[in-house]
């Protein structure tokens, strides 16, 4: 049976001060009203069945969760009770499903993208599903076409075709590139080279056993939560063995080592869609209406003169932002931290979030 898994844990610092660790990015409303948590959802309608469409994100944001998506049911919620990277929040994931499905597919999605159009996602999704129904062994990857010489992305090296698919065997997984590597591999073309989407479809016992193969004692431990998984010992297993877990991304400990293994083969089913990563405020102002004057706005309330490519956001409808002679900044309002920044130094906002908390504690955070 097709399944889908929203990976939602992440903690979006370089979007603060409105993502926090009570209200990330992927829960924030500010996607013209809509959290990225929901849009990753409501790209799987028609897709995937409601009952079987899970989300793993942080313990502590379960109920956020359920209100950000209307009719979630909170049974397929899949809570961390810490951070562990990727390897073991899909890997929970694969090891609940196929405790309750042996048959389990699973595609993988992240709730920080934006990916347009829906139908065109959908088909190449389907692609994978049906590469994985007819091949077990194959651990599905998807790869966007690149637009243009990006350092901010993983690149996938594409070898032979895979037979009767719209697929290529994943050579290596390349990681981000110096700009001169990335313009070679721009240059080679997407026959060649694709950015690596962080989405997945994989039966969920072919990825159980390549953990147990190249990370046994995560393997180990992720049994065991499985095994208590909706009983009345789940909560207290995941507490006392989630947090013992090597963190570590499943890029590194397992679909790297599944491309040079025999047993499996890693695909790459090729999306060319329009991708964008909303991973900081410069992504963010690229899905806002823009003035004339190509300021970002996500502000109820604001009045500017003389300002030129500029995001003006605000989390509060009844607070005015107001700008003079401004060009190139990221202005961002909430209720308790304003934050005022240019937009090429947009990276060292997680260095500044590292200093609010040490200067004014978690409360800002």
């Amino acid at each position: 049976m097709r399944y889908s898994l929203i990976i939602a844990g992440g903690s979006g610092t370089r979007l603060w001060p409105m993502s926090r660790k009570q209200l990330p990015k992927q829960l924030i409303p500010f996607i013209k009203g809509s959290s990225l948590l929901a849009i990753a959802d409501q790209r799987l309608e028609g897709l995937v069945e409601a009952k079987q469409r899970y989300i793993c994100a942080g313990l502590s944001h379960q109920d956020a969760v359920c209100k950000a998506l209307p009719g979630f049911d909170s049974r397929q919620f899949i809570g961390e009770p810490m951070g562990r990277d990727t390897l073991n929040a899909v890997g929970l994931g694969a090891a609940v499903l196929s405790h309750k499905d042996p048959d389990a597919v699973i595609g993988v999605f992240t709730a920080d993208h934006i990916i347009e159009p829906i139908d065109r996602f959908q088909d190449v999704i389907r692609a994978g599903y049906e590469l994985v129904e007819a091949q077990p062994n194959t651990l599905v990857t998807f790869g966007i076409t690149p637009t243009h010489a990006a350092t901010g992305y993983g690149y996938l090296e594409l070898g032979q075709p895979v037979q009767g698919h719209d697929a290529h065997i994943v050579d290596r997984f390349k990681e981000k590139p110096v700009a001169a590597t990335a313009q070679q591999y721009y240059d080679q073309g997407p026959d060649r080279y694709l950015w690596n989407s962080g989405m997945f479809v994989w039966r969920a016992a072919t990825l159980m056993d390549c953990i147990r193969r190249y990370k046994p004692e995560n393997h180990k431990g992720l049994m065991r939560i499985a095994e208590a998984w909706d009983t009345p010992r789940q909560d207290a297993v995941l507490a006392e063995v989630y947090p013992t877990l090597e963190k570590t991304s499943v890029d590194f400990a397992v679909m790297e080592p599944a491309s040079d293994d025999a047993q499996v083969q890693v695909a790459a089913v090729p999306m060319p869609v329009s991708w964008l990563d909303v991973g900081s405020w410069p992504a963010f102002a690229q899905t806002c209406d823009a003035d004339a004057d190509r300021n970002a706005i996500a502000a109820a309330k604001h009045a500017a003169i003389d300002t030129h490519d500029t995001l003006i956001a605000s989390s509060d409808p009844d607070h005015l932002i107001t700008t003079i002679g401004c060009e190139g900044l990221l202005i961002v309002h909430t209720p308790d931290a304003t934050l005022v920044c240019r937009a090429d130094r947009a990276q060292d906002i997680k260095q500044l979030h590292e200093e609010v908390g040490k200067r004014f504690g978690d409360a800002l955070l």
